[in-house]
């Protein structure tokens, strides 16, 4: 499969998950700066088709990312988080998960025990995501075009082989493999 008939791919996956396309579609209304819905909502739904399974199984959020370097304070960040979730009645309303990438810099090491430089856009966050299996981000664009960033390909994903991120080496690996593994047994972890 080429990179281009993965994306192809992709997209149609996407498009026939009805909660992932609400939320695409309520976050463009919304226009936030640069904004992406990436990791478990994009390729968790890539691993159920490919594995047979049902579209939502195993996705617990959307987490969304937007871009906003003007204020990287957690109250502005508050007001979009708050701005988003008035978008959404629920279930989505609590499973939508916002962060300006802007301000990961400020709190990552703290949480996850890593340093983290600050980013420069939302995209650049996915190159630092700890597999390239998870790096996949999606957004609508005016025209109702989906937008794909994937800055290490969508091979990984769609060929169910999970890899360590070489330019992010981390501890975490080992475990958050396991993880995925144990609801993905199909997956071959390599490296």
């Amino acid at each position: 499969m080429t990179e281009a008939e993965r994306r192809l791919r992709l997209t149609g996956i996407v498009r026939a998950a009805p909660a992932l396309m609400q939320v695409l579609e309520t976050l463009r209304e919304l226009d936030l700066p640069d904004w992406l819905v990436f990791s478990g909502a994009v390729y968790q739904r890539v691993l159920n088709d490919l594995t047979g399974r049902p579209a939502d199984y195993g996705v617990r959020d959307y987490d969304v990312g937007y871009f906003d370097p003007s204020d990287i304070s957690y109250e502005a960040e508050d007001v979009v988080i708050r701005r988003v979730a008035a978008a959404f009645t629920q279930p989505l309303r609590r499973q939508v998960e916002v962060r300006n990438q802007a301000r990961v810099h400020l709190w990552f090491e703290a949480h996850f025990g890593e340093p983290y430089t600050a980013l420069s856009s939302t995209a650049e966050a996915l190159e630092r995501f700890v597999s390239p299996l998870f790096a996949v981000g999606v957004r609508l664009d005016p025209a109702g075009d989906l937008d794909i960033e994937a800055p290490f390909g969508l091979a990984d994903l769609f060929d169910l082989r999970l890899t360590p991120n070489r330019a992010r080496p981390t501890e975490n690996f080992p475990r958050i493999a396991a993880g995925v593994t144990a609801r993905w047994p199909e997956l071959r972890v390599e490296g």
